[in-house]
């Protein structure tokens, strides 16, 4: 499996915004219309265009190697979630070199597959935004539009936190904002001219990005505020309405330290959702109609990708890899340890005994996670933005500007359904942290809220249950935590060269 490390073939950045900029559109033929016909056109079937976009994200096999570890978004988030300490393997199997910090290099298919699917979103963003070279005007074009602005300042937000060490290494929290980021792809639209569009595909800086994509976003709540209304049903979920575009907005501001528009855009995000239920809490997290879920991908039988699939790799009861006990994934023991025995969430995982009356290999093995589970025909959804993520940021902001009481009042609302005898009246930084590492465990943010607050990793301690060979200390701000850009993006792109690759 060594061999799968390395690229075989795949598609250039520069390439791929020529490639994929018609292909994925199942709608009128935009080539041969102006751009205020396709404009038109767009607005009045504006899921034809957007539906090729949510499809990307979950399909089989970006890196072009036949692996079970490339399944869209959700393995992007999974790749980086085995990089922290939270999730510990039993065994040697697919994201192994992910777990071992050992899939960093610019020849290896790891960089490149997130370059690509990220990149390509943007194409995809762009061809949508194209068709409103003036601006959306019509509530229709707005929905349409800002949906395509939000999907693009989500791949900045998630592109910079791979590709760089954007944090100063002062400890101050502050962001390294001159640092070497990644391209930038303009259009007109954006009040850039050609040249500016051309330069702009080199290595832009750490701010110039991080603003990218907070300006994009910006535009997207505000085009999604005007009235846009996403299909109703489980499958509505799968698009970006204003609450989803404010959740990602708020990201984007706590990544940067902005904590009083990170609490108010996480607040307004999750107004109109519940906070899950304890019967929602153990149905498998497998289900975007819960109350809790914000946006996601509802999975019919037509795309679900089954062993090569989120719930394969971390579902403990799927008949996938690590239900059938071939490298199941368990809770880090030392963090299992820190959850309250009263807290309810602490029945998402075995513990250190196991449970031999669960039905299958995986389910029954200390530490085990119970948090995913199985419908029976693989169509599990995929969940990319719940409600309480949205409390926890509204309440680490607050612990950030110093007001402990606010910061725990925003926190009970969740700990009142997780674990009834809190009752905290002051909160740190660190109280909120380890309430994200419960409550978000597996979904994809260890890694990032690491990097994010200058920590570094250590699975080597007296009781580890992490595999044996595999015990990792990486310090903060350590080379490993970052990606050299993809060696073909280099070769192809003149305004990138080899000296400014990434150490």
């Amino acid at each position: 499996m060594k061999a799968l490390k390395y690229l075989s073939i795949g598609l250039l950045l520069t390439v791929g915004f020529n490639s994929c900029s018609t292909d994925f559109l199942d709608a009128e033929d935009t080539s041969v219309l102006t751009p205020d016909q396709a404009g038109e056109a767009a607005a009045k079937n504006p899921e034809a265009f957007l539906n090729g976009m949510w499809s990307y994200m979950v399909e089989y096999n970006h890196a072009g190697n036949e692996s079970h570890d490339d399944f869209g978004f959700m393995s992007t988030l999974f790749c980086f979630e085995v990089m922290s300490e939270d999730i510990a393997f039993d065994a040697s199997h697919w994201f192994i070199y992910d777990y071992d910090f050992d899939y960093r290099l610019e020849q290896w298919q790891r960089p490149y597959q997130h370059w690509e699917l990220f990149y390509t979103n943007i194409a995809k963003a762009n061809e949508i935004i194209g068709f409103f070279p003036d601006g959306p005007e019509t509530v229709a074009e707005k929905g349409l539009a800002g949906q395509a602005y939000a999907m693009r300042g989500m791949s900045y937000y998630y592109l910079i936190q791979m590709f760089q060490d954007f944090m100063k290494k002062d400890n101050s929290g502050e962001i390294d904002r001159d640092a070497p980021g990644v391209p930038i792809i303009y259009l007109e639209s954006d009040g850039k001219t050609q040249d500016e569009i051309t330069e702009a595909t080199g290595r832009n800086t750490v701010g110039e990005v991080l603003d990218a994509a907070q300006s994009d976003l910006e535009k997207a709540v505000e085009m999604l505020e005007a009235g846009y209304i996403r299909p109703s049903g489980d499958s509505g979920k799968n698009y970006i309405d204003a609450s989803v575009a404010n959740g990602l907005l708020a990201r984007v501001y706590l990544l940067t330290g902005q904590w009083q528009k990170a609490a108010d855009a996480a607040n307004k995000a999750r107004k109109n959702y519940g906070l899950r239920t304890f019967e929602e809490l153990h149905d498998g997290f497998m289900n975007v109609g819960a109350s809790d879920v914000m946006w996601g991908f509802n999975h019919t039988t037509e795309t679900q990708t089954s062993y090569a699939s989120f719930f394969s790799h971390l579902s403990s009861f799927a008949p996938g890899y690590a239900g059938v006990g071939y490298c199941t994934k368990l809770i880090d023991a030392r963090l299992y340890s820190q959850i309250a025995d009263d807290d309810y969430r602490k029945d998402l995982f075995n513990g250190p005994d196991g449970d031999s009356s669960q039905p299958t290999t995986g389910s029954k093995k200390p530490y085990a996670n119970l948090k995913f589970g199985d419908d029976g025909n693989w169509t599990m959804d995929y969940i990319y933005m719940r409600a309480p993520e949205m409390v926890l940021i509204e309440a680490e902001a607050y612990a950030h500007l110093g007001d402990g009481a606010k910061a725990a009042s925003v926190l009970k609302e969740l700990m009142a359904e997780r674990q009834p005898s809190w009752n905290k009246a002051t909160v740190t930084v660190k109280d909120v942290e380890l309430q994200r590492r419960i409550e978000l465990w597996g979904e994809g943010f260890r890694f990032f809220d690491l990097k994010r607050m200058n920590e570094g990793i250590d699975r080597n301690y007296e009781g580890s249950n992490h595999l044996a060979g595999h015990l990792l200390t990486v310090p903060a701000h350590d080379v490993l935590w970052t990606y050299q850009i993809p060696r073909r993006e280099i070769q192809n792109n003149e305004h990138i060269s080899q000296d400014e690759q990434n150490p």
